[in-house]
């Protein structure tokens, strides 16, 4: 096999397995989709081949970049939304699809198989898994406002824990007759949803967010 040959299968390959992981992004509606894992995979495999020709040791410093520029995107991909981060997975994914690439693209075919493999997986497979133990232990943030001094803070801070929920307070603020709470809390989604059901029921409550 002549090295055009060689070379033409380095940039296919990576085509089709940016191609399968993006497909997996892009049905999931994620930032960084079908096309975006297809450049990556592609762009990594074609720089980590460039430097292969260049020489002069010159493959550690591309290999380097390669890393360095794909950090920046990942960060572009990562955001925060109602007090919490989104984009990690994605962000995650385009790093690992950007080691495809190189892999293919400095012939490491069985390195790059095996990654595609645990990459493709994992993303398929492990949501389900994800949900599971989110459902153990889950953590949402509430935010409610109340008559004061009809009820307290603490009031709710004790229901909390009737509902077997760990609670972690936030700021807090009173205007006038009104009384902010804020709170980071943890415990199971059963448990959650009966606390979020009782809180939506009472009368004293005139914001609440969860």
């Amino acid at each position: 096999m002549d090295f055009a040959s060689e070379d033409i299968i380095r940039l296919v390959v990576p085509l089709l397995m940016g191609g399968a992981i993006g497909a997996e992004r892009e049905y999931h509606g994620k930032s960084a989709g079908f096309r975006t894992m297809i450049m990556i995979c592609v762009g990594s495999a074609l720089f980590t081949l460039v430097s292969g020709r260049l020489g002069n040791g010159s493959n550690d410093r591309v290999a380097a970049n390669i890393v360095n520029g794909i950090g920046f995107l990942g960060a572009g991909i990562i955001f925060r939304e109602d007090n919490r981060v989104k984009g990690l997975t994605t962000a995650a994914t385009v790093w690992s699809v950007a080691g495809l690439g190189m892999s293919v693209g400095s012939g490491n075919y069985d390195i790059a198989l095996i990654g595609f493999v645990l990459v493709l997986s994992s993303l398929l497979f492990l949501g389900n898994l994800t949900d599971q133990i989110q459902k153990i232990n889950q953590t949402r943030e509430y935010r409610l406002v109340a008559e004061f001094p009809n009820r307290t803070l603490e009031d709710y801070e004790a229901f909390f824990k009737q509902y077997n929920l760990v609670p972690t307070r936030g700021q807090r603020q009173r205007i006038g007759t009104k009384i902010t709470g804020r709170w980071r809390v943890r415990g199971r989604a059963t448990n959650h949803e009966k606390c979020i059901k009782h809180l939506l029921n009472d009368p004293d409550i005139k914001e609440f967010t969860f």
